[in-house]
């Protein structure tokens, strides 16, 4: 069976074929030098770990509508300079792979150099002490007391004047320590209602043993 001839002259197989060189071409071509690729995703890697650090733990304790918005916007300013004038799958292949290494050779780093962890994460920093919130703290890492507030209930259940210490560590978690007499006088309340429960069922079965023998 013969190929039916394109306006150009070639035959409509001979086109289809071209188109789809043409198209694994594109998509397995690397546009710019392997290694500025990789340069190009390292760079960006370091840069936004230092914009991260400068920004301090509140943003990894809690993100609110403004914080979405730098990060959507983040993720677009910086696509441009890693993959720059290359659109391959090839090259976003490379440059996904160099950033899952990159982020574990970097997590095994930090996790053999403490030194090195404590300059990069920072330390904790206390933000309630003996039941009263350290104003000083708050305002350096730009918490609100609402936020402080919810992490304690999420953990205690409480408020902040039964907690004895609480501190925001340098992966963005809040530390909770309650105080320990808040937290004997909950345990006292839990062992009053569970006496007052039991005494509720032995009531119970007794009005039922009663029932039963009138029956």
């Amino acid at each position: 069976m013969s190929s039916v001839p394109a306006p150009d002259g070639t035959t409509v197989g001979a086109s289809a074929e071209r188109e789809a060189a043409r198209m694994w071409h594109d998509m397995m071509t690397i546009e710019i030098p392997v290694v500025e690729k990789i340069l190009r995703t390292v760079l960006v890697y370091a840069v936004i770990i230092v914009l991260f650090r400068l920004s301090g733990k509140r943003g990894l304790a809690s993100m609110n509508t403004f914080d979405f918005v730098v990060v959507f916007l983040l993720s677009n300013v910086v696509q441009n300079a890693i993959i720059g004038s290359d659109y391959s799958l090839l090259g976003g292949v490379v440059g996904a792979a160099t950033l899952v290494a990159v982020n574990a050779l970097m997590n095994r780093w930090l996790a053999a150099d403490t030194r090195a962890a404590k300059l990069l994460e920072g330390d904790p920093t206390t933000v309630i002490e003996d039941g009263r919130v350290v104003r000083r703290a708050m305002r350096r890492l730009g918490l609100r007391s609402g936020e402080l507030q919810q992490a304690v209930r999420l953990q205690t259940g409480g408020s902040i004047e039964t907690v004895e210490r609480g501190s925001l560590e340098p992966d963005g978690r809040f530390v909770i320590v309650p105080d320990p007499q808040a937290a004997q006088s909950t345990r006292a309340d839990i062992d009053r209602l569970e006496t007052r429960l039991a005494a509720i069922e032995e009531l119970l079965r007794a009005k039922g043993r009663e029932q039963s023998d009138k029956g």
